[in-house]
């Protein structure tokens, strides 16, 4: 009923401003006067409108980066995070440097030279000096935040992972299943030939270091220790997607591909700076189909000694086997 109010009052603004417009026309006709003509008067109110518009789009700006900023991610919770934030905060401060001495000047200037019937525009054709300047100085500072951003980038992606703990992820529509390497750390090998309903992720049981390897619903992490993450998809491109930890990967059919990182908090100490409703989540960042929001799972981090009781009181993939057999 309330949109239906809404939508009611603004077809009646519409409707009231086409009025107006028309009675305005009108009153012109019995004038005499052309309503199409531009006068002095009407730039000069238009230039001041803008300057009214600038200043407030400006102030507006403001107020949404002091009223909103609570509603970012909070501090990342990995090692590789914190320098993907101080990228992202160097780079949104040179934006923010940027729009607030340029969108003052445009909002002025489009005051300051409005329409004049006595002002006759100056013809500029070309400048040499000028050419350069905003050609060169934006070239140099664009190349340093490049260079900045290539340096960041092979600072995450090319980390050592010869201690990393190895799980796979693998998606499809519309669910997340993990598979945690066991005491060998080396993931048994999968095929999608080999996908049946008893085995939904294709793992091939001859492959030996498939044998202790663990399917999870649920993905538990050990603070401080790196983590080798494996994504794999059954049908379309996913993506993977751990806001707090920074962490964002494709799941592409027929490949694998991998990112690698270290968590820095628990989610006990997450709860008690977020709320205690707080949860690492695993989230598809692409819209992968009709019920693309239920690919979620949980992620928990937490010290060695309750990994340890965690991970002791999951089955193997032969354990599994057996029982199903028996």
């Amino acid at each position: 009923m309330t949109n239906i109010l809404i939508a009611l009052v603004v077809l009646l603004v519409i409707v009231s401003l086409v009025q107006l417009t028309r009675v305005s026309e009108l009153l012109a006709e019995l004038k005499n006067e052309d309503v199409n003509e531009v006068t002095d008067n009407d730039n000069k109110t238009q230039g001041v409108l803008y300057l009214v518009v600038g200043l407030g789009f400006v102030i507006f700006v403001i107020w949404q980066m002091f009223e909103w900023n609570h509603l970012l991610l909070p501090e990342a919770a990995s090692v590789h995070g914190s320098k993907i934030d101080v990228l992202m905060q160097f780079t949104m401060g040179m934006i923010l440097v940027v729009f607030f001495i340029l969108t003052p000047m445009l909002f002025y200037f489009a005051y300051r030279y409005r329409g004049n019937k006595n002002n006759t525009a100056y013809f500029f054709a070309h400048n040499n000096k000028l050419e350069f300047i905003w050609t060169i100085i934006p070239t140099i500072v664009l190349t340093g935040v490049i260079i900045y951003g290539l340096k960041t980038w092979d600072e995450v992606m090319n980390v050592d992972t010869s201690d990393a703990k190895v799980i796979e992820l693998y998606s499809e529509q519309f669910k997340w299943t993990a598979r945690s390497s066991g005491k060998d750390n080396q993931l048994g090998n999968s095929n999608f030939k080999l996908v049946t309903s008893d085995n939904a992720t294709g793992v091939d049981m001859q492959d030996e270091h498939a044998l202790d390897d663990k399917l999870l619903r649920e993905v538990h992490l050990v603070v401080g220790k790196p983590v080798l993450l494996k994504f794999r998809s059954r049908d379309v491109i996913h993506s993977a997607f751990l806001p707090h930890f920074r962490v964002q990967m494709n799941c592409v059919p027929g490949l694998i591909t991998q990112f690698a990182f270290t968590p820095t908090k628990t989610t006990k100490q997450m709860r008690e700076e977020e709320g205690e409703d707080f949860d690492y989540v695993l989230l598809c960042n692409k819209i992968c189909g009709s019920a693309h929001y239920n690919m979620q799972m949980n992620f928990v981090v937490e010290t060695q000694e309750e990994y340890d009781a965690w991970i002791a009181s999951k089955k193997t993939l032969s354990e599994k086997l057996l029982t199903q057999k028996q």
